[in-house]
């Protein structure tokens, strides 16, 4: 069990060290890279040992941030993780597991955290990771000079949707605007991370497009990209990360879902959803988390997805119909109906577990026969 910290309780703890990895999650995001190269620059300003670990590249949009990475030339003191809710998270890659067995310190805004580490300093009004590891630098009085200011605005900024999002509060700005004051780059960066479109992002979020779905009277709205598609199109995982943005952007969608389908097959959800609507319970019973309005559940097999959210914990057939083997089976085959299979479960049961719909065990037995009548068809 981890114990809760402060801001100046956390800044203390990371005073005390001299040699510090710093984990950033895997599948990088502007937030955690923003934060893990903030903190090494204000550790590298007090003259100690540090720097950043991650089991994925930094995303080239991200470049600027610049941190020295690890590679293992000093013995960790402390480890600290920043932005990673779980342990699952740390990801595999790049020797980052026998660092992840003791994480010492987590600086987070996820009111999911698991509490992996020793010490946790955790804020979940916070609306990004950098909002709070901006108080900490300043506890440990720390100069924020212009690129610590450009990192922590990039998780700030990145974290909010460019101050969009429903986190976005008051002290979200008044951060903001500390950072400008310390001289960040705001327009440059602005411009770097939200009006700047590559042209693989442009083919991946056309092909995306391609495959939007709509359901449940267009309260729910889903795209998809199969791992063909993916590398079809060449897109940075920084840029894929932000398609997530477009389903719930339609007028009238109350969630929206994106699938991604991973190397080995299964398939990365991210939920998005409308103010109101809560979407972490189903992402804890599938092994996610994030926040009230954004949650991400990574590399689930499609018939656990099914049972999950046919209310069955271990449902192998329905009705003498064999569930997994048909959907495995129609990936394997390069067959796009996959969504037919578990699309509508997973927006009947979001929406459910919202007050928004009855989940009726007719609707059930109605999705039963969907699926032995497309499978005839087959």
């Amino acid at each position: 069990m981890t114990e809760q910290l402060n801001v100046q309780q956390m800044a203390e703890k990371l005073l005390a060290a001299d040699n510090i990895l710093i984990l950033c999650h895997k599948n990088p995001d502007g937030d955690t890279v923003g934060c893990g190269s903030a903190l090494y620059y204000a550790l590298l300003a007090l003259e100690k040992h540090a720097a950043v670990l991650c089991a994925d590249p930094i995303p080239g949009r991200y470049a600027f941030t610049n941190p020295r990475l690890f590679k293992g030339e000093f013995e960790p003191q402390i480890v600290v993780a920043v932005d990673v809710a779980s342990v699952q998270l740390f990801g595999e890659g790049n020797g980052v597991p026998q660092y992840t067995r003791h994480v010492d310190l987590c600086i987070d805004h996820h009111a999911g955290n698991s509490g992996y580490a020793e010490f946790t300093l955790l804020d979940g009004s916070a609306a990004a990771a950098a909002e709070l590891l901006y108080e900490v630098i300043c506890a440990m009085r720390v100069e924020i000079t212009p690129h610590i200011a450009d990192c922590l605005y990039t998780g700030l900024s990145t974290d909010t949707g460019c101050f969009k999002f429903s986190s976005t509060k008051a002290s979200t700005h008044i951060t903001a605007a500390k950072l400008m004051e310390a001289g960040a780059h705001v327009e440059e960066l602005n411009t770097l991370l939200f009006d700047t479109k590559s042209r693989e992002r442009m083919e991946a979020e056309r092909i995306a497009r391609n495959h939007l779905e709509y359901h449940l009277d267009g309260r729910c709205a889903l795209i998809y990209l199969t791992r063909d598609e993916i590398e079809q199109s060449r897109v940075d995982p920084a840029d894929l990360e932000e398609l997530t943005s477009l389903p719930i952007s339609i007028e009238g969608v109350k969630v929206g879902l994106t699938l991604r389908q991973q190397p080995g097959g299964s398939y990365r959800i991210s939920v998005r959803t409308a103010k109101g609507v809560d979407a972490c319970a189903i992402a804890r019973r599938l092994g996610g988390g994030g926040h009230a309005r954004h949650v991400e559940q990574q590399a689930v097999e499609l018939a656990r997805i099914h049972a999950v959210f046919l209310g069955f914990e271990h449902v192998q057939r329905v009705g003498g119909f064999d569930v997994r083997s048909m959907l495995v089976q129609r990936v394997r085959n390069g067959k796009q109906q996959f969504v037919f299979g578990f699309g509508i479960c997973l927006c009947k049961t979001l929406l459910c577990a919202c007050g928004l719909i009855g989940l009726a065990a007719h609707r059930v037995e109605h999705l039963r026969t969907q699926f032995i009548a497309h499978k005839k068809q087959e």
